[in-house]
């Protein structure tokens, strides 16, 4: 039976909070020790995994991102997810400056790049505040229009930047993600036992941080799967202003920007370029979803799509399949 986020059934409510006092950590959270040798700062991480990148500041009309730009051709901007940066591409961003000019950035709150205030309704943290910065990043390197790719949070931002600015965006591959919009008006339990950080990370300031942020010191904080960015995660996460942007990232999601998205399904708005859906087998979501009959139904109009293999870091743990995928794909 559906039902809305906001209209759960009180039992469904006392098991979502019961998963989350019983174990309030990220999926997939393991022991994760920094390496002695790990890079001290953003520049030096860029330039262990990333070599041949440029590392830049990109002040946008709202934030300041920490930015890498690599390769030469057509633009295309990559978008991290939660609680990553923009160096969870490292596996597949050199493939693609072979044929594109690639442009990755920290999202508003992440990694290296500036944390504004929260703002009224947490807006500042809107998948509409974090599109408007990919548009001001892209135009900074004189693109006005270009093709994104968007994992995880950062496919949410690549939803909202396909909507709001159609014109700018050619086309749009989004990885491992069902639409928050139904997420939040679709609840069930087995959504919360595999999704339970999007009700903990949504309470109220420092709740969640104080949580977070105890990990990070005890060394149990990590999304990091592979032994080549543990120890930049841990390095960003040190800094307790990255656990509140993520946590305002979350706020918003399940609140302003659930406002803007019922408003573009009641105007009948829907992504318009190529949308390409890749999502993983083995992963939540694949099991839980029929991920690209959801997208193709109602929120895109030229919807393909693919499963994969490799969990939900697709780009990290089947960069092969990914580029399989993708590179046909923005080649048109």
């Amino acid at each position: 039976m559906r039902k809305s986020f906001f209209a759960l059934h009180r039992r469904e409510l006392l098991t979502a909070g019961a998963a989350l006092a019983a174990g309030a950590l990220l999926p997939g959270t393991r022991e994760v020790q920094a390496a002695e040798s790990a890079p001290v700062d953003a520049r030096a991480a860029d330039a262990l995994l990333l070599p041949g990148f440029r590392t830049e500041r990109v002040k946008t009309s709202g934030a300041e991102l920490h930015v890498v730009t690599g390769g030469s051709g057509p633009p295309l901007l990559l978008i991290h997810g939660a609680p990553l940066t923009h160096l969870s591409w490292f596996r597949v961003a050199p493939e693609l400056a072979r044929h594109y000019t690639v442009v990755a950035a920290d999202l508003r709150g992440y990694g290296d790049s500036s944390k504004p205030p929260d703002g009224d309704k947490h807006i500042n943290y809107s998948k509409r505040a974090m599109a408007q910065d990919q548009i001001d990043l892209m135009k900074h390197y004189g693109f006005d229009r270009f093709a994104v790719v968007g994992h995880d949070r950062g496919g949410r931002v690549a939803h909202r930047l396909a909507l709001d600015h159609p014109q700018a965006v050619t086309r749009a591959s989004v990885l491992d993600i069902v639409p928050t919009h139904y997420l939040y008006t679709h609840v069930t339990k087995a959504f919360v036992d595999a999704y339970f950080h999007w009700f903990l990370y949504i309470r109220p300031a420092p709740f969640p941080e104080d949580i977070l942020n105890r990990q990070v010191q005890d060394g149990t904080f990590s999304r990091g799967g592979l032994p080549e960015l543990r120890a930049e995660y841990a390095r960003v996460y040190r800094d307790p202003a990255n656990v509140h942007g993520m946590c305002e990232d979350y706020r918003a999601s399940a609140g302003i920007d659930m406002e803007f998205d019922e408003a573009d399904i009641k105007a009948g708005r829907k992504v318009t370029c190529p949308l390409q859906v890749l999502w993983a087998s083995d992963g939540a979501m694949g099991r839980m979803y029929d991920v690209l009959g959801i997208w193709k139904d109602t929120y895109g109009t030229k919807v393909s799509g693919a499963p994969l293999t490799g969990g939900h870091n697709l780009q990290e743990a089947n960069p092969a399949g990914v580029l399989g995928q993708l590179l046909p794909f923005l080649a048109g």
